[in-house]
């Protein structure tokens, strides 16, 4: 797999019929190795070692019901009253950031209301805060470390 713009994590990874898989340390088990998930570790791993976000309230590809078709958020936090709060989408490495890719996040946040979409291909990594009042994104440096 391609070396990604996040510090490095002890990944445990297991081949198994011509496959290899990575354990999810939220999902306590292992799952197939794709290059999206390759990203989604890396996330994972940054936003409980680097960013301090407790495991207890992040969700791992959340159902949700958009125009009566299911969708999954890669990553969902949610805040201390249990409401969503950060909405972040993952891509593989080689898949570049389009507004198509905003567009998808920006369609899950009609649904869920979060305070903060960040969009990342492991490569460029993207943070912005929602202004409810002027229904406007203001891009961030980073995303926000959390707050106790």
């Amino acid at each position: 797999m391609v070396e990604l713009n996040f510090p490095t994590y002890p990944f445990r990874l297991k081949s198994k019929e011509n496959k290899v898989f990575i354990f999810d340390i939220l999902r306590k088990k292992e799952v197939v190795l794709t290059p999206e998930e390759w990203v989604r570790q890396h996330v994972l791993h940054w936003l409980i070692n680097a960013k301090k976000y407790p495991a207890s309230i992040i969700a791992i590809e959340k159902q949700l019901q958009l125009n009566k078709i299911t969708k999954r958020t890669d990553i969902l936090i949610f805040d201390k009253s249990g409401q969503p709060d950060v909405i972040i989408e993952c891509k593989a490495p080689h898949i570049s950031i389009t507004q198509n890719s905003f567009d998808q996040i920006a369609r899950y946040n009609l649904k869920l209301n979060a305070n903060v979409l960040m969009v990342t291909n492991g490569l460029q990594h993207y943070y912005c805060a929602i202004d409810h009042t002027n229904e406007a994104y203001v891009f961030l440096p980073e995303l926000p470390t959390y707050q106790k």
